[in-house]
């Protein structure tokens, strides 16, 4: 049996619903796929998806017996991004008052910088071989 193809989607947890949706759809520029008041927000991040589900809400049963997504703490995620766009993305993030955290250039070239949203979840853009031997 072959591994898994890539990641379909990821989660993460906020409690404000607003702040959230402000931050990945205004800042962010992601697409809203669906909202439920008070319970998530799915954003599409190209054939990805991006789950931001009310850890007070989600450690409750689902209505349709899906299983709890139930978690709480602060969750990470990394966006590539092209190595072009990367200093672009950086000057938008610190525009909108978003603080750059760190920024660090892999022993493989690859460049990474780390931002929080307004959950104060961990986000990071990086370069799209970060994961690969030879620099991008």
């Amino acid at each position: 049996m072959p591994p898994p193809l890539r990641v379909l989607e990821t989660c993460i947890y906020a409690e404000d619903l607003d702040a959230a949706y402000a931050f990945y759809h205004d800042v962010l520029k992601l697409r809203l796929h669906s909202r439920s008041e008070g319970r998530h927000l799915f954003f599409h991040c190209e054939r990805g998806m991006v789950l931001i589900f009310n850890p007070n809400e989600t450690e409750n049963s689902h209505p349709e017996e899906i299983p709890s997504h139930g978690s709480r703490g602060i969750e990470h995620i990394c966006w590539a991004v092209e190595r072009e766009d990367l200093d672009d993305w950086r000057q938008q993030l610190e525009h909108v008052g978003v603080e750059i955290e760190h920024e660090e250039t892999w022993a493989n070239g690859a460049r990474s910088i780390y931002f929080r949203d307004p959950a104060g979840n961990s986000l990071e853009f990086a370069t799209p071989r970060l994961w690969e031997n030879d620099p991008d």
